[in-house]
Parts: structure tokens; sequence; C-alpha cells
């Protein structure tokens, strides 16, 4: 079960990114399922908050191949955290296999 929970903060990406770690983060009892939840919480949130600086950024751009830039950087952010939250939910279930 705690696997379970682990790696469904992780999984939550897909279906309830914010929510889902952040109750579970809360409710837990046990460290190692809060532990998870609250990396899987920061993962999810991450890529939001690096994008306050580039959508700032960008708005003070005065070439379109610098929004294309920031747009861009912005993808590979997040796209290295959902990865990063598909590998780490699979490993928490590896880990009990």
């Amino acid at each position: 079960m705690r696997q379970l929970l682990s790696s469904l903060s992780y999984f939550s990406i897909f279906f309830a990114p914010f929510l889902l770690p952040l109750i579970v983060w809360i409710v837990a009892k046990d460290d190692y399922i809060s532990g998870h939840a609250k990396k899987a919480f920061f993962s999810h949130i991450f890529p939001f908050l690096a994008a306050i600086p580039l959508l700032i950024f960008m708005f003070n751009a005065n070439h379109a191949a610098s929004i294309v830039g920031y747009v861009i950087l912005f993808l590979v952010i997040y796209f290295g955290a959902f990865v990063y939250n598909i590998y780490q939910g699979v490993k928490v279930l590896r880990d009990y296999a």
C-alpha cells in the first residue's frame, strides 16, 4: 500500500497534478509516503514556477526568436519534469517487487 500511494503521487501528473500529492502529503502519517508525496508535489509545481520568470522575459523580449526560445525552454523544463515523475513512479513500484 505504501508503494502504491507513493507511486500514485508521481503518476498523478496525468490526472491531478497538484491536488493528489498535496492531499497525500498532508494526510499521510507514514514518512515514506509523505516524503514521496512532497517530492511529487514539488516536481509537479516546479515547471509552473519556472514559467513565471520565462513569462516576464518573454513579455520583455524584443524579437520573435527570443519568444520562441523561451517557449522551447519551458517545454524542455516541463517535459523533463514529466519524464522525472514517470520514472520515479515506476521506480517506487519496482522497489516493491
